[in-house]
């Protein structure tokens, strides 16, 4: 769980920050009233994901308590009541994550939004294309104060290498002038395999060039930043681009992947499942269809409760997801009945990856509330070339042989 350092001198504001962060925040919030409580609680207490600053303390008035966590490895976000140009330039060149002023529960609001971003970006990739190692590692720093996990390269073919190798990347961040191949060319190539609600890309440059802004953005960045930025510019386009991308990745999700289970639904198998059956026939490459179906389903509910029957369903769903590749599909048809499409499979191993499979299931035990579930399940595959819809029915119909013939079992 993370730990959140709090250094506020107000007990009842701090009760106010500690309330709102723990309603939102799966997290330990640890207070300090004083500079002096607080490097108690770093000596004692370390490792911890964040700390929240009152720059004004009754045994520090200037600032101290940021030099504390700073040196302690803290990433910090500062809160004050009073705040001036000077105190803003300070906190920058001390590469704090943000500054907020206290002046009501909206700022508030945006302590406790700007934590959730922080932790959800542990999460976020980010690549950084730039042919000069000291304006790459400046933006690496900026980068890793807010915890994204950062790749470089310093060139355009290199880039593109990494972007293959890694694509959990979700944004890439390129300056203009390189060697070999331009930031322009670079998001053209990029643009090539990636759309803009798939991959953000973000142009800089230092060149005073008052259309560089619009080229990049017609070449396919969705962003431009002028150098010499600001710490604060940087963070509020960075962070923009990147929730923009998981919002519409959200949308995706919710659009094309089944609530419970969180594999994909009905009808994305039948979206991509049509776009790879073309593909595969085409090239003449094997493919098969499977429908699974848990065997007496009916009775866990009945016996332990729907809820039991959603943890089963999950359970198999995530056990299905491992096995299989991720070029394949694999679906809830709806109920407690699931189809997968995996491609470039020879005939003849089909069923044993399937057979596999129900064994799987079969030595699968399913704690919910103290019992302990244990279930099995029918299979029934087609393999034989056809339209998407008709393999699906012969997939159907040999899963009810498979129910009639005894169930637990794989019928091809």
């Amino acid at each position: 769980m993370d730990k959140i350092l709090l250094v506020e001198d107000s007990k009842s504001f701090a009760m106010l920050i500690i309330n709102s962060i723990k309603t939102e925040i799966n997290c330990e919030v640890y207070w300090a009233a004083s500079y002096s409580e607080a490097k108690d609680l770093v000596e004692c207490e370390g490792d911890f994901f964040i700390g929240l600053l009152d720059l004004t303390l009754p045994d520090s008035s200037k600032g101290e308590i940021l030099d504390l966590t700073l040196t302690a490895n803290i990433p910090s976000i500062v809160f004050t009541g009073n705040f001036n140009e000077e105190m803003r330039k300070m906190c920058w060149e001390k590469m704090v994550i943000d500054y907020v002023l206290k002046e009501g529960p909206r700022n508030l609001d945006y302590i406790v939004s700007l934590i959730k971003r922080i932790q959800s970006n542990r999460e976020v990739s980010v690549l950084v294309v730039d042919d000069s190692a000291t304006s790459r590692q400046f933006i690496e720093r900026l980068l890793l104060i807010h915890q994204y996990n950062v790749l470089d390269a310093d060139n355009g073919q290199r880039a593109l290498k990494i972007l293959q190798e890694n694509k959990q990347i979700k944004l890439v961040i390129t300056d203009y002038i390189m060697p070999g191949m331009d930031g322009f060319d670079l998001v053209k190539k990029i643009r090539a395999d990636y759309s803009r609600d798939e991959l953000a890309v973000i142009g800089i440059s230092a060149q005073n060039n008052q259309i560089l802004s619009a080229k990049f953005i017609k070449n396919g960045a969705n962003d431009f930043i002028s150098k010499p930025f600001t710490n604060e510019e940087f963070y509020c386009r960075v962070g923009l681009n990147v929730e923009i991308i998981e919002k519409i990745e959200s949308i995706k999700n919710f659009a094309n992947k089944d609530f419970l289970t969180g594999l994909f639904n009905r009808r994305y198998f039948f979206e991509m499942g049509g776009v790879l059956h073309a593909n595969f026939k085409r090239k003449n490459l094997s493919m098969a269809i499977g429908m699974i179906d848990v065997d007496h389903f009916k009775n866990v509910n009945d016996t332990f409760g729907h809820d039991a029957g959603d943890a089963v369903l999950k359970a198999l769903a995530s056990l299905l997801k491992t096995r299989f590749r991720e070029s394949d599909v694999v679906a809830r048809f709806g109920g407690e009945e699931f189809c997968i499409f995996a491609g470039n499979l020879s005939g003849q191993n089909v069923k044993s990856i399937f057979e596999e499979v129900r064994v799987m299931v079969e030595n699968l035990e399913i704690v919910v509330n103290e019992n302990i579930i244990k279930i099995t399940v029918s299979s029934g595959l087609c393999t034989e070339f056809d339209t998407l819809d008709n393999m699906i029915k012969v997939a159907d119909r040999k899963l009810y042989e498979a129910k009639r013939s005894g169930r637990n079992r794989v019928v091809l």
